[in-house]
């Protein structure tokens, strides 16, 4: 096996893997086709194996390609950490490229004004926003910096907890107008509830403590937080919302108060190699500044 094989060939096997042919790919990395053919050749040389079949749909990947694809992200995420890392390594001011992954909700309801204020004090300063629920891997340096509703786990990470972000249960004014006020749990029978579709490790930890609030007693159901609270905003039922935002809604009214209020960890993280680094530190304690008063708002 050739042990000199360069990131562009995992890049293209990358490429054909999430567009299913050698002409999607070769659109998406602005080569030709049959460069992204050679490439995909060249790993099947050096790996004895195939990892592509031709059918009506396009190419499909073997699972000798499927066990290729966490590694070659994990050199993608890599080699755009390398990237950033040279960009903004002239200098002693923050400037460059930092990468600052968040979830759906506070990466577009919250931080996009800090993240606007950030770029005007130091304008050589790029900023990649990831909204995503997904917690993404700071050792693999899939992002530079997150946001966190999660006490991080992992060693080798500069962590700093801001305080807690308060969730409680909200509906429209206008909605609760039409179908009335629930008084208690048992109430909530009769409303139309909006939560998750799929219960994950983290929706099930948060809501333990409340057996009302499950799947099949949802009329709408959407693993998009986004999702959520556009249809709490639009007047669709009840459903989990933090404080913080509704309070900026003069439509939206609290629920059930004294029984649900789910209080979620406020996490800022990034890798330890990156604490000398001015773009991170900069973005680093903006973040930290936008969400305190995130929580002050509440």
């Amino acid at each position: 096996m050739a042990s000199d094989m360069g990131w562009e060939l995992y890049r293209t096997l990358l490429a054909v893997l999430e567009e299913g042919s050698l002409s999607g790919a070769a659109r998406a990395l602005g080569i030709t086709q049959p460069t992204v053919g050679r490439h995909i050749t060249a790993l099947e040389a050096s790996f004895r194996q195939t990892l592509f079949t031709r059918s009506q749909t396009g190419l499909l990947p073997t699972e000798a390609a499927l066990a290729l694809r966490g590694y070659a992200q994990a050199m993608q995420s890599n080699a755009a950490a390398l990237e950033r890392a040279a960009a903004g390594g002239q200098g002693e001011g923050a400037a460059g490229t930092v990468r600052v992954s968040a979830s759906e909700v506070i990466g577009v309801e919250v931080l996009p004004p800090a993240i606007v204020q950030l770029r005007q004090a130091h304008p050589a300063l790029k900023v990649e926003l990831v909204p995503t629920d997904r917690v993404q891997d700071l050792l693999q340096r899939e992002a530079d910096i997150a946001v966190r509703m999660v006490a991080p786990k992992q060693d080798m990470l500069v962590a700093r907890r801001v305080g807690d972000v308060e969730v409680g249960m909200y509906a429209r004014s206008d909605y609760l107008a039409q179908y009335g006020t629930p008084r208690t749990f048992a109430d909530l029978a009769g409303h139309a509830l909006i939560g998750f579709d799929e219960e994950t490790p983290f929706v099930r930890a948060a809501t333990k403590p409340f057996p009302v609030w499950r799947r099949d007693a949802f009329s709408l159901r959407t693993d998009s937080s986004l999702a959520q609270l556009a249809l709490i905003r639009a007047g669709g039922g009840i459903g989990a919302c933090q404080v913080a935002l509704a309070r900026r809604d003069p439509m939206l009214v609290r629920v059930l108060p004294q029984h649900f209020a789910v209080q979620l960890p406020a996490w800022i993280t990034m890798h330890e190699g990156l604490r000398a680094s001015p773009r991170c530190k900069t973005t680093f304690d903006a973040l930290v500044a936008c969400l305190a008063a995130h929580i002050a708002a509440a």
